[in-house]
């Protein structure tokens, strides 16, 4: 009986550990290429009235020949800003199970395309899709919570 108890104690201390399932993007990111596979920065998402914001926190493997990159290849009020601390993300707000009506920014080509962002395996991984016009025409990539 005691081994019983025991064991209870041990699963309900394992069930109450487990972090709940993600509902939301806002938090800290993992980026990763879907070229290579390989980690390419840290960014934090947040809201503000209703709407997904995000920015580069961190390079996580900046060219040593320049660790502190510029949006060169930007334009507007963009157009030579720091890669880190960069707004690269604007304007999604929730459409059912995901995030959309934004844009996202690719720092490399200085091109901002539409996005769409759901949340997979209870939030342990965030599916970010940027495109031209139809969803189908566009690049996916996922994110994985900051460790």
């Amino acid at each position: 009986m005691l081994r019983v108890a025991m064991l209870l104690c041990w699963c309900a201390s394992i069930l109450a550990a487990q972090a709940p399932a993600r509902t939301t993007p806002v938090g800290r990111w993992k980026t990763v290429s879907d070229v290579n596979g390989k980690a390419t920065s840290i960014i934090s998402i947040w809201e503000e009235n209703g709407k997904l914001y995000g920015r580069i926190e961190k390079l996580l493997n900046p060219n040593p020949r320049d660790p502190n990159p510029r949006c060169t290849a930007c334009a507007g009020e963009l157009k030579d800003q720091p890669v880190v601390g960069l707004r690269f993300m604007w304007d999604l707000h929730k459409d059912g199970s995901q995030w959309s009506g934004g844009r996202i920014l690719d720092p490399d080509s200085g091109k901002a395309y539409r996005c769409l962002m759901a949340l997979e395996d209870a939030g342990k991984k965030l599916k970010v899709r940027g495109f031209i016009g139809v969803s189908m025409l566009g690049r996916t990539q996922y994110w994985y919570p900051e460790d």
